[in-house]
């Protein structure tokens, strides 16, 4: 199962992925200033991330891992090839970007927490970082073709449309897929916690003091995470390279995720949570080197920003589902992500409000990172009873969802 879902989550990324490395260039097409550009696609992030607070736990209430898990990818899968109508929506055409550059995120805020409940149950039993980390490689890999195919496109046209409207074709795709693994696929057994009576939505095991650690950890590392879309919208503003660079350097990125996910993944296995201490040294590099003036720099940068989505995206979902008893992991996720989701937000106004001043934008991203560091450190600090279970303890003590 956990290769199935990998294979889905393969085609509806190369769809969102390849919607959102042209998403800088869209909305700069559309009128849109650095600012406007740092706060819609900051915002798309907090949306993907926050709604999960009220997606987990109402997937948790009702068991519906699967309803949530196919609505939220319908959601992407119409949204991103819709963009292609925006260039002729004229004066609207910025709002109507904006929106469904939004509804992609948030079809991803719908999707997440249900289906990395099922995911963690599948991988339980092969370790969950190496679970978590195959399943991001499949990912990453579609997330790696979508802005390829864009790319193409927009060489291949000189227009922005045609690119998001290419993707309709591995959208529908990808919807199929995902019905024909759900035909296949049981449904979840998520085990009541000891204190819970029957059919009650919760287990009676609170989140552990370390789990909000982490969140905070994870607030403060997005906080200084410049978005993408930023990124892209400073290499045609900045005149760095051709419009169809920008999708060729977020293939390069989601390459570097994919790596970064396995190694952190496996070394999660082995040494344990430590080695997500990387993640906010990561992040700390993205400003001075992505919005820098030169192309190499520039480069140097998208790959720093991809292995630190890589990692987050992946072995800290393994570092939730080790804290976390199974029952309460969809409101877990959501409860992290609302952290992250807020993080999004304010790192989108903070770097979009710095762009035109990189050297105070990157001090203030260092400072933010190493708060970050800080507050990881002491999340995944060993805390004796009600501490951090490494990943193969909690898999001796046989909770694998």
């Amino acid at each position: 199962m956990v290769f199935s879902f990998g294979l889905v989550s393969l085609a509806v990324d190369l769809v969102s992925d390849g919607g959102r490395s042209l998403a800088g260039p869209l909305l700069g097409s559309l009128g849109a200033s650095a600012l406007t550009v740092g706060l819609v696609t900051g915002a798309g992030e907090a949306l993907a991330q926050g709604l999960r607070l009220l997606t987990g736990p109402w997937a948790d209430r009702t068991r519906g891992y699967w309803s949530f898990t196919i609505a939220g990818y319908a959601m992407t899968a119409l949204s991103i090839p819709l963009l292609a109508l925006a260039p002729f929506a004229g004066t609207a055409g910025l709002l109507l970007g904006s929106v469904l550059l939004l509804a992609d995120r948030t079809g991803k805020a719908v999707r997440s927490p249900a289906k990395t409940v099922l995911l963690a149950g599948a991988a339980g039993s092969v370790g969950r970082g190496r679970g978590f980390a195959v399943h991001k490689s499949l990912d990453q890999f579609g997330a790696f073709l979508g802005p390829l195919l864009a790319a193409g496109m927009v060489a291949v046209s000189g227009t922005l449309w045609a690119a998001f409207a290419v993707l309709a074709l591995p959208a529908l795709a990808a919807l199929a897929i995902l019905l024909a693994v759900r035909r296949g696929a049981p449904d979840p057994a998520i085990p009541a916690g000891p204190n819970a009576a029957a059919g009650s939505d919760l287990a009676g095991t609170r989140l552990p003091r370390s789990f909000y650690f982490t969140g905070l950890a994870v607030f403060a590392a997005n906080a200084g995470l410049v978005t993408f879309g930023l990124i892209s919208f400073h290499l045609t503003d900045a005149r760095l390279a051709p419009l169809a660079v920008a999708p060729l350097f977020y293939a390069a990125a989601m390459a570097m995720a994919a790596v970064a996910a396995l190694a952190s993944g496996f070394l999660y296995d082995r040494a344990g949570p430590r080695v997500l201490l990387v993640l906010p040294v990561l992040i700390a590099l993205v400003p001075g080197l992505a919005l820098a003036d030169r192309l190499p720099l520039v480069f140097a940068g998208v790959l720093s920003w991809g292995a630190a989505a890589g990692i987050q995206d992946s072995t800290l979902k393994a570092l939730v589902a080790d804290l976390v008893a199974a029952p309460r992991r969809g409101t877990a996720y959501g409860v992290v992500a609302a952290f992250e989701g807020a993080g999004a937000l304010a790192g989108g106004f903070l770097a979009g409000a710095l762009y035109s001043r990189a050297g105070t934008l990157a001090l203030a991203v260092a400072l933010i990172e190493a708060a970050a560091f800080l507050l990881l450190l002491a999340a995944v600090r060993p805390r004796g009873a009600g501490g951090l279970l490494p990943a193969r303890t909690a898999r001796e003590n046989g909770e694998d969802g």
